[in-house]
């Protein structure tokens, strides 16, 4: 059990990561240039929905100008990496968040595009946990997107 939260257990552990997560590394394949099809990786914001109200499903507010997002509208399979760094277990011990001990959870599946109805719930989710989004500038094409996890990995020594 992670001190500060989570239910006990790896499965308590890994809902604890995607709650409390406010960024994470998105892995990608490389469709552009002289880099395409090798891996590509970015750190995004997210969020598993409203503080009081966590699924456990990552939502993106992104733009298209992004790498990663022409990546992923090529080919929309991913990887997100969320690690123990918001929580207090590795900062209170004095370990670096890269150490075993922390623990990290990985995520692999389908970004896809939030459909129309579940666009409010995106921007409930982004919104609340990231204010300053509300001001990144519209000129970008900023639009919401989810991971339909498929396979979850979870490091937790």
């Amino acid at each position: 059990r992670r001190e500060g939260g989570g239910a006990p257990g790896r499965a308590g552990t890994a809902r604890f990561l995607a709650q409390h997560n406010t960024w994470g590394f998105v892995a990608t394949r490389a469709a552009r240039g002289k880099i395409q099809g090798m891996p590509y990786g970015n750190c995004l914001l997210l969020s598993d929905g409203p503080i009081n109200n966590s699924t456990g499903i990552p939502f993106f507010y992104v733009t298209p100008k992004d790498n990663t997002v022409t990546d992923l509208l090529k080919n929309p399979m991913a990887s997100l990496t969320l690690p123990e760094t918001d929580g207090n277990f590795c900062r209170r011990n004095v370990i670096d968040p890269e150490d075993p001990r922390c623990a990290r959870l990985t995520l692999t599946g389908q970004m896809v595009t939030v459909p129309p109805e579940e666009i409010e719930f995106a921007k409930q989710a982004m919104f609340s946990r990231h204010p300053v989004l509300r001001k990144w500038p519209r000129s970008y094409e900023w639009f919401f997107m989810k991971m339909n996890i498929e396979h979850i990995w979870l490091q937790s020594w």
